[in-house]
């Protein structure tokens, strides 16, 4: 029995099909190992969303290689559908799987293994329009279970190398995903979250991402629905009308907003305005009491001017967003933004980042304010020793991490809590 490991990069779509590909190799005879042991074939699902996701990804796969000269290293994932060149060259590479050739990996690996060991690659992601059915079987997670429903992107922002490592959109069949999320549910699993790299734009036939989410809420014994990254242009009095009434919606929105100039945003491709953005804000907060927003933003973009960025500052302060993910802008090779002019200084971006994520710190905590002392809902995840007492650490339904001190372990199941304070920066205190 071949011995194989695997490691994953990036985002939850990644993490999504690391999983699916194990569970493949599994069915098919292979033997499971961690990436840290001598195996016969190393996988690396790799990430090319910024220069240190490329650097991260070519580490791996020396890092397999090193491991044993003699294993056979499988490189997958958007570094390798953006850097076809570098990775021919790359001696430590074996195979070469596109983003849409996952599901054929097994095959990949028999057809390598009869030819003689030549190097092979497998990239054609430019040349879909079919959503590749890819789905995890069972899942490793306790509570919560990530389905993917959706890939690629057809935005093409002027930073953004996801549209040429993922292809254009494509969107899993309706029933398809009905009968993934029954299948949790018969597994015990309360929450699932839709995933995939610009859900928003999901379309089957004539049904859209509202009608997923309302499918989903009508299955027995999922009590939450959770959403991956949207883009606000998702967000209509059309699709807030249909998802007020949706009962097990949790009310967190990772709105991805990049800038809050809008010079920037025209300049990043982005299609709304600082004005709509907030607009869409207010739209969710008409159905949903405190709903948490969060979002990604970018700094040191090119052409941002010091003016440009403290209106950002000040417009995540106008949000109230409950959580900010800030970037440094990486240039990526093949986009826009890498030849515009007035190319932004690593030192100030990471002085604006700095700033930003110190503005992000602030506007959590007083988010989090809010609860204390008040009842929330929680579901408890896993239990922990945090400075060595124990406890059950679990979400609320805006995604605020909780803990309860206590020795006993009630994975899965959902309770009402006290909040009393904060353990620490991060995750607030509570009671039964």
């Amino acid at each position: 029995m071949l011995k194989v490991a695997l490691h994953n990069l990036g985002c939850k779509v990644n993490s999504y099909e690391t999983e699916a590909m194990k569970q493949l190799l599994e069915n098919n005879g292979y033997e499971i190992v961690p990436f840290t042991d001598k195996a016969d074939v190393y996988i690396v699902n790799t990430c090319s969303v910024t220069n240190m996701a490329d650097r991260k990804s070519r580490q791996m796969l020396h890092k397999a290689k090193k491991k044993n000269p003699e294993g056979v290293v499988v490189a997958t994932g958007c570094y390798v559908q953006t850097a076809t060149e570098k990775i021919k060259e790359d001696l430590a590479i074996d195979i070469v799987v596109g983003n849409n050739k996952k599901k054929d990996l097994v095959g990949l690996l028999e057809q390598y293994f009869a030819e003689d060991k030549e190097k092979s690659f497998v990239i054609d992601i430019n040349n879909t329009d079919e959503y590749e059915d890819f789905e995890v079987a069972t899942v490793t997670e306790h509570t919560r279970a990530h389905i993917k429903i959706q890939d690629g992107c057809n935005n093409f922002c002027s930073y953004c190398i996801i549209p040429y490592a993922r292809g254009r959109i494509r969107s899993r069949n309706l029933e398809n995903i009905k009968e993934e999320i029954v299948r949790l549910s018969e597994k015990g699993f309360h929450e699932v979250v839709l995933t995939g790299i610009n859900l928003g734009f999901y379309k089957d036939e004539d049904k859209t991402f509202i009608d997923v989410i309302e499918m989903a809420d009508s299955i027995e014994g999922i009590e939450r629905i959770r959403l991956g990254s949207v883009d606000p242009e998702i967000i209509t009095e059309e699709f807030v009308a249909r998802l007020k009434h949706v009962k097990k919606m949790c009310p967190h929105f990772h709105l991805s907003m990049q800038s809050g100039c809008d010079n920037v945003l025209k300049a990043m491709n982005r299609h709304y305005t600082t004005k709509e953005y907030f607009e869409k804000c207010e739209m969710l907060r008409s159905i949903y009491e405190n709903p948490a927003i969060t979002t990604d933003i970018i700094v040191g973009f090119p052409g941002e001017t010091e003016e440009d960025f403290e209106t950002t500052v000040e417009f995540t302060k106008k949000i109230g967003f409950s959580q900010i993910h800030v970037f440094k802008y990486s240039k990526r090779n093949g986009t826009r933004a890498a030849v515009m002019e007035n190319q932004v200084d690593e030192q100030i971006k990471t002085k604006r980042s700095e700033v930003l994520i110190k503005q992000g710190e602030e506007l959590m905590k007083a988010y989090r304010q809010n609860y204390i002392n008040k009842k929330i809902e929680v579901l408890f995840e896993e239990s922990k020793k945090i400075n060595g007492k124990n406890y059950m650490l679990g979400h609320t339904k805006n995604y605020i991490e909780v803990a309860v001190e206590t020795n006993d372990d009630f994975s899965g199941e959902i309770y009402e809590v006290i909040v009393q304070d904060f353990l620490n920066d991060e995750i607030v205190l509570a009671t039964r």
